[in-house]
């Protein structure tokens, strides 16, 4: 059963969907463990992340399924803000309130993550500490690199008008002035953050009714700094990495390195997938089942003990 809920960050409620456990299996003397889930660039919790969650509720943790501020229903201005420093914010301030549920091992949280905030939950649990387990699916792990690749498929022209759309915008929130928006995605050609090869087509795919297909345009400056890559050495806890092989929006060969640097060590799973093709049929079966296993190895209460 899912449930409407909410928790603060940095004084804005987030607002969020909280399952319950279906089953006993992960249960321990201390109570059940929790996921904690956000969603990737520019998207939010009602596009395509509910199937994952259900899985993971099957299996018997509890989750907690939340939109960042300024996206969905939270609250908080500006709308539509793409940046990473924020969203990690509200992912501690997610772990914070999972910690306090009732029935909820504070011990056992998991963080997960896809797309952009596949690359949010690395530099998260590095610097939180005290997280279980992560699990990271087409991970966006190199901003740096995801600049490269936009330079790639759309041309140095490309990377120079989102710059200008940009400086744009930082100069108007300056002044005063609304946010400067430009498109999340677009067709190959357009003016928007992403125009992979059927990237629209892709994101159409999961949407949810309350993404908005618009993003302050300061964002596309940011991506180069999210490199969440730089952290994948100080994780203290274990990490599962799904691989979409044939990604060409976040470069999978990023994704490679933090298994190689992972702290605590990390386990990797390479599917034939593009990027959005993990999240329905076959390779969303497989990504879940395998994300599922992950969960009962690491979670099981013997684990735990032992």
């Amino acid at each position: 059963m899912v449930s409407e809920t909410g928790f603060d960050s940095h004084g804005t409620r987030c607002a969020a969907w909280y399952l319950e456990a279906t089953s006993d299996a992960l249960t321990g003397s201390r109570g059940r463990p929790c996921v904690v889930m956000g969603h990737g660039f520019g998207a939010t919790r009602d596009a395509g992340l509910l199937p994952f969650a259900e899985r993971f509720a099957a299996a018997g943790a509890d989750v907690l399924v939340f939109d960042y501020r300024g996206y969905g229903t939270s609250d908080g201005t500006p709308r539509q803000n793409v940046w990473h420093v924020r969203h990690r914010e509200d992912y501690h301030a997610a772990i914070a309130h999972a910690r306090g549920l009732a029935g909820v091992d504070a011990d056992r949280i998991v963080l997960w993550g896809s797309s952009y905030s596949g690359g949010h939950v690395v530099p998260v649990a590095a610097k939180d500490g005290q997280v279980a387990a992560v699990i990271s699916q087409g991970a966006a792990m190199d901003g740096l690199a995801a600049l490269l690749e936009i330079g790639r498929y759309a041309g140095v022209g490309q990377l120079l008008k989102l710059t200008g759309h940009a400086l744009r915008d930082i100069v108007g929130s300056l002044l005063g002035r609304e946010p400067h928006l430009i498109p999340v995605v677009g067709p190959p050609g357009s003016l928007a953050a992403i125009t992979a090869d059927g990237a629209e087509t892709g994101y159409r795919s999961i949407m949810g009714p309350t993404f908005r297909n618009e993003m302050c345009a300061r964002g596309a400056l940011l991506i180069p700094l999210n490199r969440p890559v730089t952290a994948a050495s100080k994780l203290r806890a274990p990490i599962f990495l799904v691989v979409a092989a044939d990604d060409n929006i976040a470069p999978p060969s990023a994704v490679r390195a933090v298994a190689a640097k992972a702290g605590a060590g990390s386990e990797i799973l390479e599917l034939p997938s593009g990027h959005f093709d993990i999240y329905s049929g076959e390779m969303f079966q497989r990504s879940v089942d395998a994300q599922v296993a992950f969960l009962q190895r690491t979670l099981r209460v013997e684990a735990v003990a032992g």
